[in-house]
């Protein structure tokens, strides 16, 4: 695939994305000001990365990718509400993400934790009331499975608790990969399966789209650590630096910055090597974990 095909695709996708997460909001029976809330955090930009791979890998197995939008809204929306979340005073106390006022510093922490937990909870709604008639309802129990595991304790929540347990703390290469795997790497798995799930994948393809997963998964924080050091800050939206300034252990921190980019290839080479075994049409899959290798913000 050329990279005019892979834009072509990332702009509409996204461009549906946003419209239909921002939509589905809209039509809620909920107070106005926690619905503003949650759009506010929705359409407040970003790359959209999970959601792409919900339809890249239903285009893998040549499915129409409209399948996929229910599934890729809630997705996004989980992913959001962690944001709004992480950014809160008692976690990460940011002002800004992605440039623009966090959502607490918009709409006063209370809306905020509850627009969070409105975006969290209508996830699983929205996911319940797929009605594409090739969708079964097993298949929507298993969505249900898969992104619920991935996002609550035994994932990304999982996860965060580990990252605020190890602040100020020099953390092991092993329990920074526990860190990464799960806070950030169990959602982007569950995007993947999900697409693979609506697509009625078979076991053999199930086992190496996971695995294709968690490699692109710990690509996508070590890149993060990666871009503290040397990123653009207009780029990232937020100061460089600051994983130093807060005593975070990184992956430079642990491995130097060479050798975290040495992991990095690591593991994008081993994401193309599991795509390699799914025997699918994998050009939008490969596109995308170059570009989580290679982003600038």
């Amino acid at each position: 695939m050329d990279q005019m095909s892979f834009s072509a695709f990332s702009k509409e996708y996204k461009s549906i994305i946003e419209k239909a997460a921002a939509e589905y909001v809209r039509g809620l029976n909920a107070p106005e000001i926690v619905k503003e809330s949650m759009i506010y955090s929705l359409q407040a930009g970003g790359k959209r990365i999970r959601p792409l791979l919900v339809f890249a890998t239903l285009a893998a197995f040549g499915k129409d990718l409209n399948r996929g939008i229910p599934a890729a809204s809630a997705i996004e929306m989980i992913h959001t509400y962690s944001l709004i979340h992480d950014d809160l005073p008692s976690m990460d106390d940011d002002d800004l993400r992605r440039g623009k006022p966090t959502n607490h510093k918009v709409f006063g922490e209370a809306v905020a934790v509850l627009a969070g937990d409105a975006l969290l909870t209508f996830s699983f709604e929205v996911i319940a009331a797929m009605d594409h008639p090739e969708v079964t309802a097993s298949q929507k129990l298993q969505l249900i499975k898969e992104i619920a595991a991935s996002a609550g304790a035994s994932g990304m929540v999982g996860g965060q608790i580990a990252d605020m347990e190890g602040e100020n703390k020099q953390l092991s290469l092993e329990e920074l990969q526990y860190i990464h795997e799960h806070k950030t790497g169990k959602l982007l798995q569950a995007s993947v399966l999900s697409g693979a799930i609506l697509a009625g994948a078979n076991e053999e393809q199930l086992k190496a789209l996971k695995t294709f997963a968690y490699h692109i998964g710990l690509a996508f924080q070590i890149r993060d650590d990666i871009l503290d050091i040397e990123g653009n800050q207009e780029l990232i939206g937020k100061p460089v630096g600051s994983d130093e300034t807060n005593h975070k252990s990184t992956y430079p921190a642990l491995l130097t910055l060479e050798g975290a980019k040495e992991a990095l290839h690591h593991h994008v080479t081993k994401a193309h090597e599991s795509l390699s075994r799914t025997g699918l049409e994998t050009e939008l899959l490969t596109a995308l974990t170059n570009l989580i290798a290679d982003r600038e913000y």
